[in-house]
């Protein structure tokens, strides 16, 4: 017995076979006994650290300090990383959907590109209005506007969904200050200005193949009537112009469309604005960094308003002026939405700063380093690797929240130990984000979701959605290989 423990702890294929293990039980916490996956990721990680012979002083710290412990750095580090881009992230979307940015954005594009390119103006309001809000959030939001395109445009709701799905979907996976891409930053020790660009690059010609391009082909060959229940009035059966406002009037419950008139809409303009305000100064300060020396001036100006957290905060402030005082709201009634938005994110940083923990405990067991042994061996690029984790993880229990941190947590040590360029280490994040969104199946909320708000039967979601998200997961990441090959 004792021999079979050294042979876990210290040996490569031990170590390899431990954390096979350990992801195994993580699976079936989750999927079998339907923990939560903070709880899960916990236990594990708890688990997994004393099945390694680490001390109990590294893994919980000592009754009179815990500050140095495996658990409390796993935590403390990546959520004082994370939690306060995702908070500000969080209320700038909210604010933009309350002030009815995603009507004025879509009555713009439909005129824009006519009947024929309504599938392709739903995309871009997709990619658009996916930045600032999450990807649920998004389809509550923008499912009856796709409803009244259909409508209006006589052809299947899949044509018009499938476009704006991949982009909701692509920014989600890709974007900052989505949680994915924010707690990849901090797992591998990233600027979000890379992670920005390479989100960009990796993800556009993923959305066009998947949401342009089969989005037009699938939605020619499903053919999905609106019911007219989605919709409020059969005289309604035309796209919003500026000034109409379209709303999930059930609050998620069932995609009923409502619409009621705001009297003064935002600006097209001002709401990209807004939109745009964070990415820019976040670029700035990378190509800042790049460009300018370390002792100049304006680096400082640029890190500065560039740092994620005051560049959103700043964001936030200006939404707050723009599309709430100046429009009549209260300060009391932004900090009821403030409040009401931040709600469900408690879960979610619970559930990454469990992961980091995981992550730490897989760094310190020398799990990590026994990857690289391997992969090294076998010839297999790190960015191969953290590809087919995520993909399998994913597949196996469906969130990709938890597929991301448990991918960073494992990959990190391969990737600070390599001494990759912030480019490169962007490009596996892309990966990791990319095998995270493959195969959305029955285990998947979004999966139902999309089928209730899209009247798709689970057959026609399997041959719609699930392939889109393949589809968006394999192009991203070939690009992102291909990248990775050229500057690595």
């Amino acid at each position: 017995m004792g021999a079979t423990v050294d042979w876990l702890r210290t040996s490569t294929p031990g170590l390899l076979v431990l954390c096979g293990l350990a992801i195994a039980v993580l699976l079936f916490a989750i999927i079998k006994v339907k923990l939560e996956p903070f709880i899960a990721l916990l236990l594990t990680g708890l688990g997994l650290a004393l099945a390694a012979g680490l001390p109990v002083s590294k893994i919980v710290g000592t009754a009179i300090k815990a500050g140095d412990s495996l658990l409390e750095t796993g935590f403390g580090g990546i959520l004082g990383h994370i939690a306060v881009i995702i908070g500000l992230g969080t209320v700038l979307g909210a604010i933009l959907e309350r002030s009815g940015g995603a009507d004025v954005l879509t009555g713009k594009l439909l005129n824009l590109f006519g009947e024929k390119g309504a599938p392709f103006a739903m995309g871009l309001l997709g990619l658009i209005f996916g930045i600032p809000v999450f990807f649920d959030i998004g389809i509550f939001v923008l499912a009856p506007l796709i409803y009244v395109a259909a409508k209006r445009g006589g052809r299947s709701l899949v044509l018009y969904a499938m476009p704006m799905l991949a982009g909701l979907s692509m920014t989600h996976a890709f974007l900052p200050p989505h949680p994915g891409p924010v707690a990849l930053g901090g797992l591998l020790g990233v600027s979000l200005g890379w992670l920005i660009l390479m989100g960009f690059v990796c993800g556009i010609p993923g959305f066009v193949a998947a949401g342009i391009v089969w989005g037009s082909y699938i939605g020619k060959r499903v053919h999905v009537e609106v019911p007219e229940e989605f919709l409020v009035t059969k005289e309604k059966e035309t796209a919003p112009d500026e000034g109409e406002r379209i709303s999930d009037g059930t609050g998620g419950g069932t995609g009923t469309a409502t619409r009621t008139v705001t009297a003064t809409p935002p600006s097209v303009g001002l709401i990209g604005a807004i939109i745009a305000i964070p990415l820019v100064l976040i670029l700035g300060a990378t190509f800042g960094t790049q460009l300018l020396d370390k002792d100049s001036q304006l680096l400082q100006v640029l890190t500065f308003f560039g740092t994620p957290a005051v560049a959103l905060l700043i964001a936030v402030l200006i939404a707050f002026y723009v599309l709430g005082v100046r429009r009549g709201s209260t300060v009391q009634e932004l900090s009821e939405l403030t409040a009401e938005s931040l709600r469900p994110v408690g879960m979610l940083l619970l559930v990454v700063g469990a992961g980091a923990f995981f992550g730490k405990v897989i760094s310190a067991t020398g799990i990590g380093t026994a990857l690289a042994d391997t992969m090294s061996a076998a010839g297999l690029p790190v960015i191969v690797l953290a590809y087919i984790i995520s993909c399998g993880l994913r597949i196996a229990q469906g969130s990709a929240t938890v597929a991301i941190v448990t991918t960073g947590g494992i990959v990190a040590p391969l990737v600070t130990d390599h001494g990759y360029s912030q480019m490169s280490i962007a490009l596996i994040a892309m990966a990791i984000a990319a095998g995270s969104i493959i195969l959305s199946h029955v285990n998947d909320g979004g999966f139902w979701i999309i089928a209730k708000f899209f009247n798709l039967t689970v057959k026609q979601t399997l041959q719609t959605w699930t392939v889109l998200e393949t589809i968006l997961s394999v192009v991203s990441f070939a690009v992102a290989a291909v990248l990775f090959a050229i500057v690595s």
